[in-house]
């Protein structure tokens, strides 16, 4: 998978911009397929940082009903990315 395909685009969320703000960690939406290694080398190649440890969690997808007519919401995985110390942190543009 090239880089792009494993980092999906940032997760921009109160809590993820808390804990980008006080311990510097960014949060990622990422493909659900895509390991550790995977996520720590596709951050190094497009944004040119460092990473100090990448931790995940799995969202599996939740059933949703629309009257008798029901089904299920995609599976999806986030990333925390933790940078090591002295990096400069990563600007990313808010929709």
């Amino acid at each position: 998978m090239s880089p792009y395909q494993v980092v999906r685009g940032p997760l921009i969320t109160e809590k993820s911009e808390a804990i980008r703000a006080e311990e510097q960690t960014l949060c990622f939406k990422v493909h659900p397929e895509a390991t550790k290694t995977d996520v720590k080398n596709a951050v190094h190649k497009i944004f040119n940082v460092n990473v100090d440890s990448v931790r995940t969690s799995n969202f599996i997808g939740k059933m949703k009903r629309r009257g008798r007519y029901s089904g299920r919401q995609a599976k999806w995985k986030k990333a925390y990315v933790k940078l090591k110390a002295g990096e400069k942190m990563i600007e990313y543009a808010r929709i």
